[in-house]
């Protein structure tokens, strides 16, 4: 199940990121070793009250504003609070109530989303109390006095929010319908995709980069299923005016893979694929997702009998971080193999939620071991002693050992290895937990 989307929304230098950056902690997602994840602190993974969700900082809205990097910061903003399932709308005291805050707040309404006002700067609750009043007039609800920089008032806040959560989970689990992000750079071709499948031309589809503005949610039926498809628009190349442009167009990307349960990455056959598939690839890939990496426009390569091979190879080298994902060969004009994109999905759908037995898995640990034993350090031999399945999308497995310090990323991606030759993962990442058992408590 994806987690729920909080956008943090307001005016500049309301102390967005500041409350982000504690909100977030240090359970920000960062892969060691992985190319091309991106690093950007603009979304974070993080939980309260047993909920896991995503937390994303808009930037600063102006809401009048004819300055056009101001503009674009208040469409990505916009953007978010589409996607978003629950707003926190934050506030600042020592400012007061301004003209702009209102009409952030005239925004919001539209939105119809799920709204908490947060007043922030309140560095002394009994002291500034009084200060929050004149936030009743923006007419969403009660303010909320926090302060982001000395870390108060933030467990109510967050209780407040969470409580949205159990109606977003509820409306989520009504639609079993599976949910598939087309994503990829601007100008490859995602809704032209779409239109080609759908037959009919219900996205704009231009050679303008970035003429898709929102992410659109299309219901389609192949083969008598239904899913639903998340169009996207792409990720810039970055150039000195579009930096912090481009920020927040990964907002984007990170809104429509979390809601999905599948991720298409389309990539230009005749470009080649660069630096930012692989960022969006990675976004996918930190959050678990099942992924199919779409070649598009292959009709337009020369090709002989060893292009496939080579462009594969190429792919996986720069893409090393996700050895499983599928690849295909595809091209939305002429509708080449198109169809066997939904194969690829099934496939990837039915990986992710797969579930081994125990008594498998366990059977399949011993014969790893016996064929390549556990490492020792300083004459201290790891113990593995039990391996079972936790949960699917992603398929998480909990490894028992005597020391978690011994248990090297090398010999847990050799089991890992040993998983996927035995059960068909294609398609999807695997996820591992070690957890410490001694020797007396260890299970037999």
């Amino acid at each position: 199940m994806s987690k729920p989307i909080l956008a943090i929304v307001g005016r500049p230098n309301v102390g967005k990121s500041t409350l982000f950056n504690v909100l977030a902690g240090e359970n920000i997602s960062i892969v060691k070793d992985t190319p091309g994840v991106t690093r950007d602190r603009i979304y974070a993974e993080t939980n309260w009250g047993g909920y896991d969700f995503t937390l994303i900082d808009t930037g600063g809205i102006e809401p009048e504003s004819n300055d056009i990097l101001l503009k674009q910061m208040r469409e990505q903003a916009g953007i978010a609070i589409d996607t978003a399932d629950v707003i926190l709308f934050l506030v600042d005291a020592k400012d007061g109530l301004v003209d702009a805050d209102s009409k952030v707040a005239d925004m919001l309404r539209r939105s119809k989303k799920p709204v908490v006002l947060a007043v922030n700067k309140i560095d002394d609750f009994h002291k500034h109390q009084a200060d929050i009043y004149e936030f009743y007039a923006l007419g969403l609800g009660d303010p909320l006095p926090i302060s982001a920089a000395n870390r108060q008032g933030l467990g109510d806040m967050l209780d407040e929010i969470t409580r949205y959560f159990e109606v977003t989970e509820a409306d989520r689990e009504e639609d079993s319908r599976p949910r598939v992000a087309i994503v990829g750079r601007p100008n490859v071709g995602k809704s032209s995709i779409i239109n080609k499948l759908l037959g009919e031309s219900r996205l704009i589809v231009s050679d303008i980069a970035g003429t898709t503005r929102d992410a659109i949610d299309t219901p389609i039926r192949r083969n008598g299923k239904e899913y639903i498809l998340i169009d996207t628009a792409g990720l810039r190349r970055k150039s000195r005016i579009k930096e912090e442009i481009e920020r927040y167009s990964i907002i984007r990307t990170v809104t429509a893979v979390e809601r999905a349960d599948v991720v298409v990455v389309v990539i230009d056959a005749v470009e080649g694929i660069a630096e930012q598939d692989a960022k969006i690839a990675g976004i996918a890939h930190d959050r678990g997702k099942g992924i199919v990496v779409a070649v598009n426009k292959w009709d337009a390569v020369d090709k002989d009998t060893h292009t496939v091979r080579e462009y594969s190879d190429k792919v996986r080298q720069i893409l090393s971080y996700m050895p499983y994902a599928e690849i295909l060969f595809i091209s939305a004009v002429s509708g080449q193999r198109l169809p066997k994109l939904f194969d690829a999905v099934d496939l990837v759908l039915e990986n992710q939620n797969r579930r081994i037995a125990t008594g498998l898995l366990n059977q399949l640990l011993t014969e790893a071991m016996a064929l390549n034993a556990p490492p020792t350090d300083k004459g201290k031999r790891l113990r593995v002693y039990y391996i079972t399945q936790a949960q699917t999308a992603p398929p998480t497995f909990i490894i028992f050992v005597n020391d978690k310090k011994l248990m090297h990323f090398s010999y847990v991606r050799y089991i890992e290895n040993k998983i996927r030759e035995s059960f068909d993962f294609r398609g999807t990442s695997l996820k591992f937990i070690i957890r410490e058992r001694n020797e007396k408590n260890a299970p037999v």
